[in-house]
């Protein structure tokens, strides 16, 4: 008898009352192999790497709790008409995930600043020897055709900060007309006959 509650039974008539309810529905497997599943949308699978936009932050790899990430990468020397000297960019040479590793946060997609990393759905990568889990730039590459666009708009919804910067900025004239001027007194003899500083 349970003394929490004061009817004796009551678990007992909760549990054989799910078990009926359970055994009347119709049980449904799912044949995996044969018939692929219907993932929810924007579902995490692997990441995808668009190497065209990765700058060499390394913020990735710095905020990953696994240090999971490895990126190696060089500076070249880019002309740039009219400046004074030629600028440097870093060049992305290495980047790898060890999938072995990972946890799927998702830590290294968000804080990317410049969408380089992203998720792809796709689950299906398991390999035979976990030094095959370790993908390279070119195998995330190939994952970025897989993933998903992004959601449209919500037209009822407030626009994003970028849309409304530039709204505000394109509102406000930019003609030096519009600025106030700033008048500055000319200097004149100094109070006790000296020269003026």
């Amino acid at each position: 008898m349970s003394e929490r509650s004061g009817i004796p039974g009551e678990g007992l008539v909760k549990g054989l009352a799910v078990t009926l309810r359970t055994m009347t529905r119709r049980s449904t497997t799912q044949q995996y192999p044969d018939v692929a599943p219907e993932l929810p949308p924007r579902s995490r699978g692997v990441i995808a790497l668009l190497a065209e936009n990765c700058t060499v932050c390394m913020l990735c790899a710095r905020e990953c709790p696994d240090w999971c990430i490895y990126i190696d990468s060089h500076k070249e020397e880019v002309a740039v008409p009219g400046a004074a000297r030629p600028r440097q960019r870093n060049v992305l040479d290495k980047f790898d995930i060890d999938f072995s590793l990972c946890m799927y946060c998702g830590i290294c997609v968000e804080v990317c600043p410049f969408d380089a990393l992203y998720w792809s759905p796709e689950f299906e990568y398991a390999e035979y020897d976990i030094k095959d889990l370790l993908h390279d730039k070119d195998h995330l590459g190939e994952w970025m055709a897989t993933v998903p666009p992004p959601p449209a708009h919500d037209r009822n919804g407030e626009p994003a900060k970028e849309e409304a910067t530039a709204a505000r900025k394109a509102a406000v004239p930019s003609s030096s007309a519009a600025r106030p001027t700033v008048v500055r007194p000319e200097p004149g003899p100094a109070p006790d006959g000296g020269t003026p500083a």
